[in-house]
């Protein structure tokens, strides 16, 4: 199964370095896609020229969803 390509800001994470995915580019993708987050959903996440596998986990703290990736196995496109 692939995994929906979303938009994240790589420079946007939280704390924990996870992804937070509350920007405008990352809403929208999900809109287009009609993807509703959920615990633990893979997506694969990009910006201009940055790609990582994610997957979605909710934050508690900023009530927010995030997305944790791998820092070291981000691709450079």
């Amino acid at each position: 199964m692939m995994k929906p390509r979303v938009f994240a800001d790589f420079h946007n994470a939280d704390p924990q370095g996870r992804l937070r995915l509350n920007c405008n580019g990352t809403l929208e993708d999900l809109t287009q896609q009609g993807i509703e987050l959920k615990e633990g959903i893979p997506l694969k996440l990009y910006s201009e020229d940055l790609e990582a596998d994610g997957v979605v986990q909710f934050s508690p703290e900023e009530k927010i969803w995030v997305a944790a990736i791998d820092w070291k196995a981000i691709e450079r496109h």
